[in-house]
Protein backbone atom coordinates (compact mmCIF):
# COMPACT_ATOMS: atom_id res chain seq x y z
CA UNK A 1 0.00 0.00 0.00
CA UNK A 2 1.58 3.33 -0.73
CA UNK A 3 0.86 6.59 0.85
CA UNK A 4 1.48 9.89 -0.68
CA UNK A 5 1.63 12.86 1.86
CA UNK A 6 0.13 15.95 0.55
CA UNK A 7 0.75 19.40 1.46
CA UNK A 8 -1.50 22.01 0.18
CA UNK A 9 -0.93 20.36 -3.21
CA UNK A 10 2.20 19.63 -3.28
CA UNK A 11 3.37 15.40 -2.98
CA UNK A 12 6.08 16.12 -0.54
CA UNK A 13 6.89 12.39 0.60
CA UNK A 14 5.45 8.82 -0.32
CA UNK A 15 5.15 5.80 2.23
CA UNK A 16 5.15 2.17 1.37
CA UNK A 17 3.91 -0.55 3.38
CA UNK A 18 3.56 -3.46 2.97
CA UNK A 19 0.70 -5.93 3.14
CA UNK A 20 1.84 -7.68 6.53
CA UNK A 21 4.58 -5.99 8.73
CA UNK A 22 6.87 -8.85 9.78
CA UNK A 23 10.37 -7.05 10.12
CA UNK A 24 10.81 -4.63 12.95
CA UNK A 25 12.69 -2.65 10.63
CA UNK A 26 11.90 0.84 8.40
CA UNK A 27 13.70 1.91 5.62
CA UNK A 28 14.13 5.80 4.95
CA UNK A 29 15.49 7.70 1.48
CA UNK A 30 15.70 11.29 3.13
CA UNK A 31 18.03 12.69 -0.38
CA UNK A 32 16.59 10.81 -3.21
CA UNK A 33 13.75 13.54 -4.68
CA UNK A 34 13.86 14.49 -7.75
CA UNK A 35 10.47 17.00 -8.04
CA UNK A 36 12.08 19.89 -9.30
CA UNK A 37 9.16 22.49 -9.06
CA UNK A 38 9.65 24.97 -11.43
CA UNK A 39 9.33 28.28 -9.09
CA UNK A 40 12.83 26.68 -7.54
CA UNK A 41 14.69 26.45 -10.85
CA UNK A 42 14.01 29.63 -11.98
CA UNK A 43 15.77 30.94 -8.88
CA UNK A 44 18.17 28.83 -8.92
CA UNK A 45 22.27 29.69 -11.25
CA UNK A 46 22.12 26.48 -11.96
CA UNK A 47 21.50 24.02 -14.85
CA UNK A 48 18.48 21.04 -14.75
CA UNK A 49 21.86 18.77 -14.23
CA UNK A 50 24.36 20.70 -12.00
CA UNK A 51 21.43 21.33 -9.36
CA UNK A 52 20.65 17.64 -8.96
CA UNK A 53 24.49 17.02 -7.80
CA UNK A 54 23.85 16.79 -4.17
CA UNK A 55 20.84 14.14 -5.13
CA UNK A 56 21.27 10.76 -3.80
CA UNK A 57 20.09 9.57 -7.00
CA UNK A 58 17.34 7.01 -7.17
CA UNK A 59 18.05 5.45 -3.46
CA UNK A 60 14.41 5.29 -3.16
CA UNK A 61 14.62 2.51 -6.28
CA UNK A 62 17.15 0.45 -4.47
CA UNK A 63 14.69 0.30 -1.34
CA UNK A 64 11.72 -0.57 -3.88
CA UNK A 65 11.71 -3.83 -2.84
CA UNK A 66 12.19 -3.56 0.73
CA UNK A 67 7.65 -3.84 1.78
CA UNK A 68 8.17 -7.49 -0.36
CA UNK A 69 10.15 -8.80 2.34
CA UNK A 70 7.90 -6.99 4.96
CA UNK A 71 9.07 -3.75 6.30
CA UNK A 72 7.99 0.24 4.98
CA UNK A 73 9.84 2.47 3.16
CA UNK A 74 9.61 6.51 3.71
CA UNK A 75 11.41 8.56 0.35
CA UNK A 76 11.11 12.69 0.26
CA UNK A 77 9.98 13.57 -2.90
CA UNK A 78 11.16 17.12 -2.27
CA UNK A 79 15.14 17.06 -3.59
CA UNK A 80 17.72 17.95 -1.08
CA UNK A 81 19.09 21.25 -2.88
CA UNK A 82 15.74 22.43 -1.97
CA UNK A 83 15.61 21.64 2.31
CA UNK A 84 17.41 18.82 3.85
CA UNK A 85 15.62 16.87 6.50
CA UNK A 86 19.00 15.58 7.58
CA UNK A 87 19.48 18.86 9.22
CA UNK A 88 18.93 19.95 12.51
CA UNK A 89 16.42 22.26 11.96
CA UNK A 90 18.28 25.52 13.47
CA UNK A 91 21.06 25.23 10.60
CA UNK A 92 20.01 28.04 8.79
CA UNK A 93 22.81 30.26 7.36
CA UNK A 94 21.11 33.91 8.22
CA UNK A 95 23.72 35.53 5.18
CA UNK A 96 21.21 33.50 2.75
CA UNK A 97 17.94 35.42 3.68
CA UNK A 98 16.45 38.68 3.57
CA UNK A 99 14.71 40.14 6.79
CA UNK A 100 15.15 40.03 9.76
CA UNK A 101 15.65 35.97 11.26
CA UNK A 102 16.98 34.87 14.89
CA UNK A 103 19.86 33.55 15.43
CA UNK A 104 19.37 29.73 16.13
CA UNK A 105 22.20 27.09 18.01
CA UNK A 106 22.67 25.57 15.00
CA UNK A 107 23.47 28.56 12.26
CA UNK A 108 26.75 28.43 13.10
CA UNK A 109 27.40 24.74 12.70
CA UNK A 110 30.53 23.62 10.38
CA UNK A 111 27.57 21.75 7.70
CA UNK A 112 25.97 25.74 7.68
CA UNK A 113 29.31 27.35 7.59
CA UNK A 114 30.20 24.96 4.28
CA UNK A 115 26.98 26.12 2.69
CA UNK A 116 25.26 22.82 3.39
CA UNK A 117 22.49 23.63 6.42
CA UNK A 118 18.82 23.08 6.05
CA UNK A 119 18.09 25.07 3.37
CA UNK A 120 21.48 24.14 1.43
CA UNK A 121 23.70 27.90 -0.30
CA UNK A 122 25.28 25.08 -2.44
CA UNK A 123 25.48 21.87 -4.30
CA UNK A 124 27.99 19.18 -3.96
CA UNK A 125 31.05 20.22 -5.43
CA UNK A 126 30.62 23.98 -3.64
CA UNK A 127 28.83 25.89 -6.92
CA UNK A 128 26.57 28.26 -5.51
CA UNK A 129 22.52 27.82 -5.98
CA UNK A 130 20.49 31.06 -5.62
CA UNK A 131 21.31 34.16 -7.86
CA UNK A 132 19.71 36.08 -4.69
CA UNK A 133 19.07 36.09 -1.29
CA UNK A 134 15.98 34.67 -0.21
CA UNK A 135 12.81 36.28 2.08
CA UNK A 136 12.62 34.83 5.46
CA UNK A 137 9.16 33.81 4.71
CA UNK A 138 11.05 31.00 2.10
CA UNK A 139 12.62 29.27 4.86
CA UNK A 140 9.84 28.88 7.04
CA UNK A 141 7.52 27.94 3.77
CA UNK A 142 9.83 24.86 3.28
CA UNK A 143 10.52 23.69 7.08
CA UNK A 144 6.38 23.85 7.24
CA UNK A 145 5.78 22.40 3.79
CA UNK A 146 8.18 19.63 3.68
CA UNK A 147 10.88 19.24 6.66
CA UNK A 148 7.99 19.17 9.49
CA UNK A 149 5.86 16.74 7.60
CA UNK A 150 8.95 14.06 6.87
CA UNK A 151 9.78 13.73 10.21
CA UNK A 152 6.11 13.29 11.50
CA UNK A 153 5.57 10.88 9.11
CA UNK A 154 9.11 9.18 10.10
CA UNK A 155 8.19 9.54 13.54
CA UNK A 156 4.68 7.77 13.47
CA UNK A 157 6.39 4.78 11.64
CA UNK A 158 8.70 4.35 13.72
CA UNK A 159 6.37 3.92 16.90
CA UNK A 160 4.04 2.18 14.62
CA UNK A 161 6.84 -0.47 14.17
CA UNK A 162 7.78 -0.15 17.85
CA UNK A 163 4.72 -0.89 19.19
CA UNK A 164 4.53 -4.32 16.80
CA UNK A 165 7.56 -5.43 17.74
CA UNK A 166 9.25 -4.04 20.86
CA UNK A 167 11.95 -2.42 18.96
CA UNK A 168 12.87 -1.02 15.88
CA UNK A 169 15.44 -0.08 13.63
CA UNK A 170 15.69 2.72 11.06
CA UNK A 171 18.27 2.08 8.24
CA UNK A 172 18.57 5.44 6.86
CA UNK A 173 20.07 5.06 3.02
CA UNK A 174 22.02 7.44 1.09
CA UNK A 175 24.96 7.29 -1.85
CA UNK A 176 27.99 8.64 -1.68
CA UNK A 177 30.24 9.83 -4.92
CA UNK A 178 33.33 7.45 -5.71
CA UNK A 179 36.27 8.30 -3.91
CA UNK A 180 39.39 7.08 -4.99
CA UNK A 181 41.14 4.74 -3.06
CA UNK A 182 44.43 5.44 -1.38
CA UNK A 183 47.42 3.41 -3.14
CA UNK A 184 46.00 0.22 -4.32
CA UNK A 185 43.24 -0.59 -1.39
CA UNK A 186 39.90 -1.68 -3.10
CA UNK A 187 37.16 1.05 -3.06
CA UNK A 188 34.71 1.41 -0.29
CA UNK A 189 31.24 -0.11 -1.35
CA UNK A 190 29.54 0.67 1.40
CA UNK A 191 29.80 3.24 4.81
CA UNK A 192 27.86 2.46 7.46
CA UNK A 193 27.12 5.16 10.10
CA UNK A 194 26.51 4.17 13.53
CA UNK A 195 27.65 7.40 15.25
CA UNK A 196 30.44 5.95 16.34
CA UNK A 197 28.64 3.42 18.17
CA UNK A 198 25.84 5.45 19.91
CA UNK A 199 22.94 5.19 17.41
CA UNK A 200 22.54 1.37 17.65
CA UNK A 201 23.31 -1.94 19.44
CA UNK A 202 26.81 -2.80 18.63
CA UNK A 203 24.75 -6.45 17.14
CA UNK A 204 23.31 -4.22 14.48
CA UNK A 205 26.30 -2.74 13.13
CA UNK A 206 27.93 -6.19 13.05
CA UNK A 207 25.66 -7.90 11.34
CA UNK A 208 25.26 -5.29 8.58
CA UNK A 209 28.84 -5.89 7.76
CA UNK A 210 29.04 -9.32 7.68
CA UNK A 211 26.01 -9.18 5.73
CA UNK A 212 27.22 -7.18 3.15
CA UNK A 213 30.83 -8.87 3.12
CA UNK A 214 29.38 -12.02 2.64
CA UNK A 215 28.23 -10.24 -0.31
CA UNK A 216 31.43 -9.77 -1.84
CA UNK A 217 30.88 -5.47 -0.54
CA UNK A 218 34.10 -3.77 1.23
CA UNK A 219 32.67 -1.52 4.09
CA UNK A 220 34.21 0.88 5.92
CA UNK A 221 32.13 2.09 9.75
CA UNK A 222 31.55 5.99 9.90
CA UNK A 223 34.31 7.23 8.22
CA UNK A 224 33.43 9.45 6.55
CA UNK A 225 29.90 9.31 7.29
CA UNK A 226 29.42 8.30 10.71
CA UNK A 227 25.67 9.60 10.24
CA UNK A 228 23.74 12.68 10.04
CA UNK A 229 20.95 14.48 12.08
CA UNK A 230 18.14 11.68 11.42
CA UNK A 231 20.66 8.71 13.04
CA UNK A 232 21.82 11.11 15.93
CA UNK A 233 18.05 12.01 16.73
CA UNK A 234 16.02 8.78 16.14
CA UNK A 235 18.94 6.62 17.11
CA UNK A 236 18.28 5.52 21.29
CA UNK A 237 18.99 1.79 21.57
CA UNK A 238 18.55 2.03 25.11
CA UNK A 239 15.11 2.80 24.44
CA UNK A 240 14.56 -0.37 21.83
CA UNK A 241 14.92 2.64 18.97
CA UNK A 242 17.93 1.86 16.47
CA UNK A 243 19.41 3.67 13.67
CA UNK A 244 21.69 3.02 11.10
CA UNK A 245 23.10 4.87 8.01
CA UNK A 246 23.57 2.89 4.97
CA UNK A 247 25.81 5.22 2.32
CA UNK A 248 26.19 3.10 -1.07
CA UNK A 249 28.99 4.33 -3.45
CA UNK A 250 27.32 5.36 -6.95
CA UNK A 251 29.28 3.33 -9.07
CA UNK A 252 28.16 0.40 -8.36
CA UNK A 253 24.31 1.18 -9.79
CA UNK A 254 24.89 4.74 -11.47
CA UNK A 255 26.32 6.68 -14.28
CA UNK A 256 27.07 10.16 -12.57
CA UNK A 257 28.00 11.86 -15.54
CA UNK A 258 24.45 11.49 -17.13
CA UNK A 259 22.50 10.57 -13.49
CA UNK A 260 20.89 7.31 -15.07
CA UNK A 261 20.85 3.80 -13.45
CA UNK A 262 23.34 1.18 -14.89
CA UNK A 263 23.03 -2.53 -14.97
CA UNK A 264 24.18 -3.00 -11.42
CA UNK A 265 20.96 -1.67 -10.37
CA UNK A 266 19.49 -4.77 -9.35
CA UNK A 267 22.84 -6.08 -8.10
CA UNK A 268 23.07 -3.44 -5.71
CA UNK A 269 18.81 -3.34 -4.26
CA UNK A 270 20.11 -7.17 -3.73
CA UNK A 271 23.13 -6.53 -1.10
CA UNK A 272 20.90 -3.88 0.56
CA UNK A 273 18.54 -6.21 1.05
CA UNK A 274 20.84 -8.71 2.44
CA UNK A 275 22.13 -6.00 4.80
CA UNK A 276 18.22 -5.05 5.70
CA UNK A 277 17.58 -9.14 6.53
CA UNK A 278 20.22 -9.25 8.77
CA UNK A 279 19.45 -6.23 10.82
CA UNK A 280 16.13 -7.34 11.79
CA UNK A 281 17.25 -10.65 12.87
CA UNK A 282 19.33 -9.25 15.62
CA UNK A 283 16.82 -6.34 16.32
CA UNK A 284 16.32 -7.01 20.18
CA UNK A 285 13.36 -5.98 22.90
CA UNK A 286 15.41 -3.88 25.44
CA UNK A 287 15.29 -4.85 29.14
CA UNK A 288 13.70 -2.33 31.18
CA UNK A 289 14.41 -1.81 35.09
CA UNK A 290 11.75 -2.41 37.48
CA UNK A 291 9.22 0.69 37.41
CA UNK A 292 10.09 1.95 34.23
CA UNK A 293 7.25 2.16 32.61
CA UNK A 294 6.73 5.11 30.54
CA UNK A 295 9.82 5.84 30.63
CA UNK A 296 10.44 5.81 26.97
CA UNK A 297 8.21 8.14 25.96
CA UNK A 298 9.44 11.30 28.53
CA UNK A 299 13.06 10.30 27.54
CA UNK A 300 12.00 10.42 24.01
CA UNK A 301 10.59 14.20 24.64
CA UNK A 302 13.48 15.00 27.05
CA UNK A 303 16.01 14.06 23.90
CA UNK A 304 14.42 15.64 21.19
CA UNK A 305 12.93 12.54 19.73
CA UNK A 306 9.19 14.20 19.46
CA UNK A 307 8.85 16.18 15.67
CA UNK A 308 7.12 18.63 17.74
CA UNK A 309 10.38 19.27 19.71
CA UNK A 310 13.12 19.52 17.57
Amino acid sequence: MTRANDNGGLQVLEVINPDRRTLPVLVSSPHSGRNYDPSFLGMTRLDSQAIRRSEDAFVDRLIAGVPALGAPTIAALFPRAWIDVNREPGELDCTMFEGRMSASPGHSSPRVRAGLGIIPRVVAGGEEIYRSRLPVSEAQRRIASCYTPYHAALESLIDETRRLFGAVCLIDCHSMPTARPACDRKPVDIVLGDRFGTSCAPAVSRAATAALQAQGATVRRNNPYPGGHITMRYGRPDLGMHAIQIEVDRRLYLDEATVEPTAGMAATARLLEAAILAIARVVRIPEKPAGSAGADIDGRRQHGMIAGGG
